[in-house]
């Protein structure tokens, strides 16, 4: 695919995805159907943020050579948004999917980690992140598939920060409605007596489940 390719990058959130695609393509066209989150979106040159619901985008038919969809689609409907990708793509174009789902941190906290995200917390998740929790695997992705290869994400992290990405997820948020109290807080105090000094950075990874179809 050309550097001169126009990308769509669904649900774009802040753009970070966005603009990591700009150093790649001449254009990328970066939609949310938040306008709170494209008004705190990051500019960058060759990017185009708009307000627009993934399965309503508004764009051309047979418009862009690329569509890709970051940490999202499990929060989509499927058929209404594949139909939107067939009409936007052009013939021989490429639709790509990711997630990244559970956070690693050492296999000293490894089973901490589990016990925290799948038990703890488990019962707090939205329905749709078992799409995330099987690897995206499972998900209805009705294209012929390319072999896409592995990729990780990483962060190099203290364990004040690590607090802060657990904070953030919405099962936490649920978790503290209910109870009235923070989960994250006292499974730190855990960690911290494997995680020494607790200002030291650790390699937190997020091994990224990677889905690529060309849309025919």
């Amino acid at each position: 695919m050309s550097r001169r390719s126009t990308v769509w990058d669904c649900c774009t959130g802040n753009g970070q995805a966005a603009t990591s695609l700009a150093r790649h393509f001449d254009r990328v066209i970066a939609t949310d159907a938040s306008a709170e989150q494209i008004a705190h979106a990051v500019p960058a040159s060759g990017v185009e943020y708009r307000v627009a619901a993934a399965e309503q985008s508004g764009l051309p038919d047979t418009s862009v050579q690329l569509v890709t969809v970051a940490q999202a689609l499990h929060w989509l409907s499927f058929d209404a948004f594949y139909a939107e990708v067939r009409r936007v793509v052009a013939p021989s174009g490429v639709v790509a999917v990711w997630s990244y789902g559970f956070c690693h941190a050492g296999d000293d906290i490894e089973e901490w980690f589990r016990e925290f995200e799948e038990g703890q917390m488990g019962p707090y998740w939205n329905p749709e992140r078992r799409w995330v929790a099987e690897r995206y695997r499972t998900v209805p992705f009705p294209f012929p598939e390319v072999e896409a290869p592995a990729f990780v994400l990483h962060k190099e992290w203290t364990l004040t920060q690590l607090g802060g990405y657990l904070r953030s997820w919405s099962a936490v948020g649920k978790y503290v409605r209910k109870h009235g109290n923070d989960p994250v807080a006292p499974f730190l105090e855990r960690l911290a007596s494997r995680w020494k000094p607790a200002e030291a950075r650790r390699d937190v990874r997020w091994p990224l489940a990677l889905r690529v179809g060309r849309v025919e």
